[in-house]
């Protein structure tokens, strides 16, 4: 397995593991995170607004794992301790052993609130 795939799994696993130390020393100085609800926050804010969501995390499961250079594509099924699930993908570049940007693309919960075969309403 590559580093960047290794180091890809260790970030979600810091998640996991609500392990602050281990997240600390994956992301790099220059940090920058983004979401649908985030743009271009940079480290001091990621720890202040997102690390937090770690008290609510039970697992990634990590579906796809894809390096394509720096870049990392993960697309998981997570969890969350209330017992929702969701599905998401990221992208995290990765530079010198070190997570330098995070992009989150929101997916759907699970199970799928829309019947197979069909599309939501609009």
């Amino acid at each position: 397995m590559s580093d960047t795939l290794a180091i890809a799994q260790r970030y979600f696993q810091a998640y996991e593991n609500s392990d602050r130390d281990a997240i600390e020393h994956l992301v790099s100085d220059d940090f920058r995170f983004s979401s649908p609800l985030d743009n271009q926050l940079d480290r001091n804010a990621y720890f202040e607004c997102c690390w937090p969501n770690h008290q609510q995390i039970d697992r990634f499961d990590l579906v796809h794992l894809v390096a394509n250079g720096d870049d990392v594509f993960v697309t998981y099924e997570g969890g969350a301790n209330t017992g929702r699930r969701f599905r998401n993908t990221e992208i995290l570049t990765i530079r010198d052993g070190r997570v330098t940007s995070v992009e989150v693309y929101f997916g759907w919960n699970l199970p799928h609130y829309v019947p197979e075969g069909r599309s939501a309403p609009s």
